[in-house]
């Protein structure tokens, strides 16, 4: 698989990586754990060299999980965390309050550090950003795990203009992650280009719309009730109803290309820069195998311009996150 860079600091990587959060949590119950390694160990096998979780996924499971599956190649593959969310006071079994507070961020480190059997984290993440710690104290903290060796790059995720700004002046920041896809394209207005002008790379997660642009998804279907889709706006049956037009246009694209829609949604996304880099997540191994087939998909100028015009014209109902999580994303 091609490589591309994220950020001027050397942080190489395959050109799609893989998301873990929903092997362990967020998308149902957690999956089997012997079925999972084998799974990440496929996808190394399969040039997956970027893996992506955070000490909230589950929490903890989920990179105690990818430390474990990664061990034996951890010369090979870099993996990203984060920190920023802490227990509810009022409820510790709900992780959905902040704190980036730097004594914070250097025990997040220490503990993400045993989890995933490793003695250097490659891309730590801001998971949200903490407006009652200044982002200068931030990076700076990150900056301090840096020269301490314990992490390699320094990331955001889901953070503002300013606040990507104020950060980087600190400290270079490697990439930025959020949602980016055909049916989520706010990133265009204002993040890319910052994000060009300064050299930092863009993960973007759920570039599949969390599974909706596969067609696997429709108004009928049923999630479990442990499935955090059961309150994104976006999949109430109605808004998915009115959203079809985006999986049936990727449909027609993918029946041209002897592709799948998941692909052609990918391949979309791998052709908007050579420093974005998607990261969807599956529990499957075929689902697995599809996507990285998106990467030898090659959408000409003329595919683009088509999709570009056919986007256009489709409105998408529904917000991306309930009221509560819309909250915490930085403007």
């Amino acid at each position: 698989m091609e490589t591309r860079r994220l950020g001027k600091n050397g942080l190489e990587v395959s050109a799609l990586g893989l998301g873990c959060m929903g092997m362990s949590f967020g998308y149902g119950p957690p999956q089997n754990k012997r079925e999972m390694i084998a799974l990440l160990r496929a996808a190394v096998e399969k040039g997956v060299t970027f893996f992506d979780t955070a000490e909230v996924y589950g929490p903890f499971t989920n990179e105690e999980l990818v430390g474990e599956a990664l061990a034996p190649f951890r010369g090979t593959v870099k993996i990203a965390t984060k920190f920023g969310f802490k227990p509810s006071a009022s409820d510790p079994a709900k992780w959905n309050e902040l704190d980036s507070r730097p004594e914070h961020i250097k025990q997040v480190a220490e503990a993400s550090l045993k989890r995933l059997k490793t003695d250097a984290i490659d891309l730590f993440y801001q998971h949200r950003v903490d407006t009652g710690v200044p982002i200068e104290e931030v990076a700076g903290a990150v900056a301090d795990l840096i020269r301490e060796g314990k992490v390699r790059h320094f990331g955001l995720s889901e953070a503002g203009l300013q606040t990507i700004r104020r950060a980087h002046a600190v400290f270079p920041v490697t990439a930025l992650q959020s949602e980016y896809s055909l049916w989520w394209r706010k990133p265009e207005e204002e993040v890319i280009p910052t994000l060009e002008e300064l050299g930092i790379g863009f993960v973007t997660f759920s570039p599949l719309g969390k599974g909706f642009l596969t067609g696997a998804i429709d108004e009928h279907t049923l999630f479990d009730k442990t499935d955090f889709r059961n309150v994104v706006p976006r999949f109430a049956p109605e808004a998915r109803k009115a959203n079809q037009g985006m999986v049936d246009l990727l449909g027609n694209i993918a029946k041209e290309k002897n592709a799948t829609p998941a692909q052609i949604a990918l391949a979309w996304l791998l052709a908007q820069k050579p420093w974005i880099v998607p990261i969807p997540g599956t529990t499957k191994l075929n689902r697995l195998e599809e996507n990285l087939g998106a990467t030898s998909i090659e959408l000409t100028q003329d595919d683009l311009r088509e999709i570009e015009h056919a986007a256009s014209q489709i409105t998408i109902t529904g917000a991306r996150y309930p009221e509560s999580s819309e909250r915490m994303v930085d403007r």
